[in-house]
C-alpha cells in the first residue's frame, strides 16, 4: 500500500498547462530531463509529455530574440538553457569564467571517438598514429567523454564513448545526426597528424643532440 501522505499526480489534460508544467519542471531541474520524467510530471503517457515539450520548444523558437532562453531536445530528454548568441553577454557578469579551448589536436581525437565509439585507446592511436592519452584525458576532464565500459580482450581496455554534454555542445540532438566525414576532413585531419609527428621527432632529436653535448 502506498502512504497517505503521498498524493498521485492528477493527469495534466489542457495544453496550455502541459507546457506550463513541463516549463517549471525543465527551469527547475536545470539539466536535462527524460521523457519519463516529464511524463511522470504530467500524469500522462510519453507521447503526451515529448509532444507538450516539442510544443514548449516550438513557443521558445517563435519568440527568437524575445527570449535569451531555448528548448533543445537530446535524444530522449529535453533541456532548458540559454541561447548561445548571448554567451558573450553571460560571461560578462561570470565570476572569472573558465573556458574551454579544444585544441586541434583533441578535435581530431573527440572526432575518432565520436565516429567509431565505443572505442579504446590503442584503436584511437592507430588512427592518428601518435599517443592519445592527454587528448582523452582532457576530453574527459571537459566532460565531452567517458567510458562506457570495457573491451572483452586481455587487459580489457576502456571503451570511450561521447556523452550528452558533447550532444549539447555541438548542437547535436543524436550521434545518428553527424555529418558525414567528407575526404578534405580525413586530408585534414592526415596532415594534421602528420605535423605533429614532425614535431615530436624534432623534440627528440633535440633532446638526443642535448645527452650527447653532455656526454662529451
Amino acid at each position: 500500500m502506498e502512504p497517505e501522505n503521498k498524493k498521485s499526480v492528477i493527469s495534466v489534460t489542457d495544453e496550455k498547462e502541459q507546457e506550463a508544467v513541463a516549463e517549471a519542471v525543465l527551469f527547475t531541474m536545470g539539466k536535462s530531463v527524460e521523457v519519463g520524467q516529464l511524463a511522470a510530471a504530467l500524469g500522462t503517457d510519453g507521447p503526451t509529455a515529448r509532444n507538450a515539450a516539442l510544443r514548449l520548444q516550438a513557443r521558445y523558437n517563435r519568440k527568437g530574440k524575445g527570449t535569451g532562453l531555448q528548448i533543445i531536445e537530446l535524444e530522449n530528454a529535453f533541456q532548458m538553457c540559454t541561447r548561445p548568441v548571448y554567451y558573450e553577454n553571460l560571461i560578462q557578469v561570470a565570476a572569472a569564467p573558465k573556458r574551454q579551448v579544444l585544441t586541434e589536436v583533441m578535435l581530431e581525437t573527440l572526432s575518432i571517438i565520436a565516429y567509431r565509439q565505443p572505442v579504446t585507446k590503442l584503436e584511437i592511436e592507430k588512427i592518428r598514429g601518435v599517443k592519445s592519452d592527454h587528448a582523452v584525458n582532457k576530453l574527459i576532464e571537459y566532460g565531452l567523454v567517458y567510458e562506457v565500459g570495457r573491451l572483452d580482450a586481455p587487459g580489457r581496455p576502456a571503451l570511450f564513448g561521447t556523452t550528452e554534454e558533447f550532444l549539447r555542445r555541438f548542437g547535436i540532438g543524436s550521434t545518428v545526426d553527424l555529418p558525414g566525414l567528407n575526404p578534405e576532413l580525413e586530408e585534414e585531419i592526415k596532415s594534421e597528424v602528420e605535423k605533429e609527428l614532425q614535431m615530436k621527432l624534432e623534440e627528440e632529436e633535440k633532446e638526443e643532440d642535448e645527452t650527447d653535448r653532455k656526454i662529451l
